[in-house]
């Protein structure tokens, strides 16, 4: 299987490392100083709870110079688009995806926001276009280096309807763990989207609102007492959306955060404090209007959202 990752970040780079260094056939969309680093040295990872780096060369190209690429050698196209950007930036991915694309090219969107494969298919009726998720805290570190914060590394992907079942999806499930990437085919996408969204949502609303770390999190207080309270307005909104979370997803997000780094931060977090764009419409604002949709009350959320400027 041929895989192009778009993004070199926090998600998409830590996904391209492990892949090819399990010798597995990736390249990465970069840009800038990122991908000069990475094509001059190698994509280097750190690992905080162990303080080791870890250099493995992997291809990386900007969009511009890949298509090039594929017109000039006449390459064959990738069999599988991992797309794991940003959701404001997720427009900007679509033409490029549909010229890199082949007819049976398999694209799965890794990203933090709920019900972006649904929407990414409406724009890509001619591909067969997944829903995924990805359980992972990093993010570029500097140029050509990621930190990781946790050891945790899982990518949960699948279908919406079973009818679009292909058997290659067993395959991209192989390559994921063969690449030491936890791999999970899901019979139940929607719902393990939330179970997700239930862990990312809450940890950067109650971050942002909150001015918090991991470390906030991990102790008993204010930030951690939100945090558990937005995950169970998240867990009554699956219910009436149809999706029953199988566990109590208090417990398992705060397991996931007890395996941070103390200083961790979302990404969020990061991008608000550096006046960047970011995820917060799509990560807290969206809560608000699906709360409104499926008539399920959702009170943190309108306080941190209000707190954080939604608009009515």
């Amino acid at each position: 299987m041929k895989y192009l990752i778009i993004g070199a970040g926090g998600t998409g780079g830590v996904l391209g490392f492990f892949m090819a260094k399990a010798g597995k056939d990736v390249t990465l969309i970069a840009r800038n100083e990122h991908l000069r680093e990475i094509n001059k040295n190698g994509l280097g990872i750190h690992r905080m709870w162990n303080d080791t780096v870890e250099y493995c060369q992997v291809k990386a190209a900007d969009m511009e110079s890949y298509e090039a690429q594929l017109c000039a050698s006449n390459e064959e196209k990738p069999d599988v688009i991992i797309v794991c950007v940003k959701g404001y930036s997720l427009d900007s991915t679509i033409p490029f995806i549909r010229r890199a694309a082949k007819p049976e090219t398999i694209v799965i969107p890794v990203l933090n926001i709920y019900g972006t494969g649904a929407k990414m298919q409406e724009k890509l009726q001619e591909l067969l276009v997944l829903d995924g998720c990805i359980y992972v805290s990093a993010n570029i570190e500097k140029p050509g280096m990621l930190i990781m914060h946790g050891e945790i590394l899982r990518v949960v992907f699948g279908v919406r309807k079973p009818e679009e079942f292909r058997t290659e999806l067993k395959e991209i499930q192989k390559d994921f763990d063969e690449s030491g990437i936890s791999g999970e085919l899901s019979d139940n996408i929607q719902r393990d989207a939330l179970e997700k969204f239930s862990y990312v949502s809450p940890i950067g609303a109650a971050g942002l609102y909150c001015n918090a770390c991991a470390r906030d999190f991990q102790r008993e207080g204010e930030p951690r007492e939100m945090f558990k309270a937005m995950i169970r307005e998240i867990t009554a909104l699956a219910e009436a959306m149809g999706y029953p979370f199988e566990k109590d997803y208090v417990e398992v997000n705060l397991e996931i955060l007890s395996g941070l780094a103390p200083e961790t931060t979302t990404s969020m977090q990061r991008d608000v404090t550096a006046g960047r764009k970011s995820e917060i419409d799509g990560l807290v604002y969206e809560v608000v209007r699906l709360g409104r949709k499926y008539n399920v009350s959702v009170p943190v959320y309108e306080k941190v959202a209000k707190a954080l400027g939604m608009k009515e």
